[in-house]
């Protein structure tokens, strides 16, 4: 499945009083830029795209321009109201989508939202994605591996404190076994994390993106894409994402 943004398209105008009239209408300088619109709804620069080219009506001067550097300003003068065409030219060479767009003077500002699909085969593309939302790993990189830190108590009193888990992909589980459990918010997360292996790929796609969706500053969360792999420290996990993972585990695996 593509990974899906949106696309702001921010228009503004005014007239020019110290310009002649054409025709009987004002002169008007315009502007267009494109922004991404982020997971809570912010501007974000659209660093998705490596350039954006504008094609405009045939009676201007150089009609196609192209700019290579967020927010892909273009800026012009003019009398008439055209429908322009606006090339997405994605990152990664990963492609380009095209935007049909109104330019008119019935507002001095004006927004107008598009979705935009972006493939899932480009390493770097979806890097550049993770920077405004989640992302699936990238095709062809198999299943992701996942890898869970979570700090327990030793029985001794040297050696590492933090055990990793490890799945996916053929890998099996790197466990030692504890004298006691070791629970946050109720939720017993050596058991979590041993059963987070279990689950299938589609599943284990469905754990990334709850994650990712609730992540906070205080969560360990690394999403190394290239290499097809997530890591969480559960530890750092708010307490109510982790009832919430066990209850998506308990529904999916037999614990």
């Amino acid at each position: 499945m593509p990974v899906q943004r949106t696309v702001k398209i921010i228009t503004t105008q005014e007239i020019l009083k110290d310009e002649p009239k054409v025709q009987a209408f004002h002169t008007r300088k315009w502007s267009i830029q494109v922004v991404l619109v982020g997971p809570n709804g912010q501007d974000l620069p659209a660093t998705v795209f490596d350039k954006v080219t504008y094609k405009l009506h045939p009676t201007f001067q150089d009609p196609v321009r192209t700019f290579k550097e967020p927010p892909f300003l273009i800026e012009e003068k003019g009398w008439g109201e055209f429908d322009l065409t606006i090339v997405l030219h994605f990152q990664d060479r990963a492609g380009e989508q095209t935007i049909l767009h109104d330019l008119h003077f019935r507002s001095s500002r004006y927004e107008v939202l598009h979705t935009v699909n972006f493939p899932t085969n480009k390493p770097g593309l979806l890097k550049i994605l993770q920077e405004s939302g989640s992302v699936p790993p990238a095709k062809g990189a198999g299943q992701p591996k996942t890898t869970s830190s979570v700090d327990t108590p030793s029985s001794t009193s040297t050696g590492d404190h933090k055990r990793k888990i490890e799945g996916g992909a053929g890998l099996n589980p790197k466990t030692k076994k504890k004298s006691k459990t070791f629970e946050k918010g109720s939720v017993d997360l050596e058991k979590l994390a041993d059963n987070l292996q279990k689950l299938g790929e589609d599943d284990l796609l469905g754990v990334v993106q709850m994650v990712t969706d609730n992540k906070t500053s205080e969560m360990y969360i690394k999403n190394d894409v290239e290499e097809g792999e997530f890591h969480m420290d559960l530890y750092t996990l708010p307490d109510s994402l982790l009832k919430s993972l066990w209850e998506y585990v308990k529904k999916r695996v037999e614990v």
